[in-house]
């Protein structure tokens, strides 16, 4: 069962499809999407399954520039400042702990705002370390300044580069690229595994 809500932004529309958990709701976990894909990418739906079966509530965060039907993603400035304004309106009648992630550009707004929307953990799948081919332009700095556990699950063969293990840090490899279409069996296990052990009392 799902609803969707509509969230003003300073940015614009968002579009928020909320999924619910298995019983109560041991948490709330906010995903969003990739830079030029949507919601319904096959890490993302596999990812909801996980946490849905692990008794968290969902809710898949479309940016407004894609609600406004652009394919071309905004500023990483306005990704945050939507988002920010989302996990406020989201949150405001849960009172459960907050988990946030998302998938390639997602990943990167989540670690952005972790601390501001005084999220508990971080999910990154497919992390885009680097642009392809640009090693020294390197995004290390955003997921490192997460500030909570994280998750990262990526493919082995992953053009936009593979993030290490570090503090509060565990990255599951799977076969394949940036598109993380393989191994889903794998990547529901690990994302309930890891959500389950969160603190979440």
């Amino acid at each position: 069962m799902s609803d969707v809500l509509e969230i003003d932004t300073p940015r614009g529309p968002a579009r928020v499809t909320v999924h619910a958990g298995a019983g109560p709701a041991r948490g709330l976990l906010l995903l969003g999407h990739g830079a030029g894909g949507g919601v319904d990418a096959p890490d993302l739906v596999a990812a909801t399954a996980a946490a849905t079966a692990a008794g968290y509530e969902v809710g898949l965060v479309e940016q407004p520039y894609r609600v406004a039907g652009r394919r071309a993603p905004a500023p990483a400035g306005h990704l945050d400042e939507a988002w920010l304004a989302v996990a406020a309106a989201v949150r405001k009648d849960r009172d459960v702990p907050l988990v946030q992630g998302g998938r390639s550009s997602g990943a990167r707004v989540a670690c952005r705002t972790a601390a501001a929307t005084g999220a508990i953990a971080v999910l990154c799948l497919a992390f885009p370390l680097h642009p392809p081919g640009r090693p020294e332009k390197t995004r290390q700095p955003e997921l490192d300044g997460a500030g909570v556990p994280v998750l990262v699950v990526q493919g082995r063969s992953d053009r936009f580069g593979v993030p290490g293990e570090g503090d509060d840090r565990r990255v599951l490899l799977l076969d394949g690229d940036h598109g993380l279409k393989k191994e889903h069996a794998a990547l529901r296990s690990a994302v309930g595994e890891w959500l389950t052990g969160l603190p979440t009392g």
